[in-house]
This record gives structure tokens, sequence and C-alpha cells, in this order.
């Protein structure tokens, strides 16, 4: 069962940019793309640990600031030829308010 916690207006996140929520795991980067999806992932590059939310967003995806590797927003995903992922978290937005649940799926793996 999900908990629900009101992260804020979906105009609080730049688009393209992140936002940060600390997490009981750690930082949680939540992230909003140029076409107003909003996800969450834990703010951690499975390579080396750059933080995600300081990472450019392109599309779906994020690259992380130290090496560049692209995650996929939504799956946690590294992207080829890099290997492993970040755990995610569901979001969603009513009435322009974003919300977050910390029910992470997946797991961070990676070298």
């Amino acid at each position: 069962m999900s908990n629900w916690i009101e992260i804020g207006h979906l105009n609080d996140i730049p688009r393209q940019g992140s936002r940060i929520v600390e997490g009981p795991d750690g930082n949680i980067a939540v992230i909003r793309t140029q076409d107003d999806s909003v996800f969450a992932i834990h703010d951690s590059c499975p390579h080396k640990q750059g933080p995600l939310s300081q990472g450019i967003v392109f599309g779906h995806k994020v690259a992380c600031p130290l090496h560049n590797w692209a995650i996929d927003l939504g799956t946690g995903q590294a992207q080829a030829p890099d290997e492993g992922n970040v755990a995610c978290y569901p979001t969603k937005i009513e009435n322009d308010v974003v919300f977050l649940s910390l029910d992470k799926v997946g797991e961070k793996t990676g070298p």
C-alpha cells in the first residue's frame, strides 16, 4: 500500500530540473522532464555515485554529471554500454500537485 507524500506544485520543479527529497535510504531526485512528466529515482549514479539530481535531463533520461552515464528515468536502468540501475519511486500529479511514494521499485546495482 502506497503512502503518498506531497512534494509541492509542479511548477516548483523547473522543466528539465529536479528537487531533492530526503528518503529513508538516502536522497531521492524528483525530476521533471520537458514534457512535464515527473520521475523519482535514487540520487546516486550506480557507477561512481554522482548526484543524478545535478545531471542534464534529456527526453526521459538523465546524464550523470560525473561520467555522463545515461539513466532511464522510468526504469532506473543505465543505458548500454553501461550497466547498472538505480531504484525508482512512484510519482503522481493531481491538480498540478506532485506526490511521491516511498515504495521503491528495484534496487541499486552496478560496478
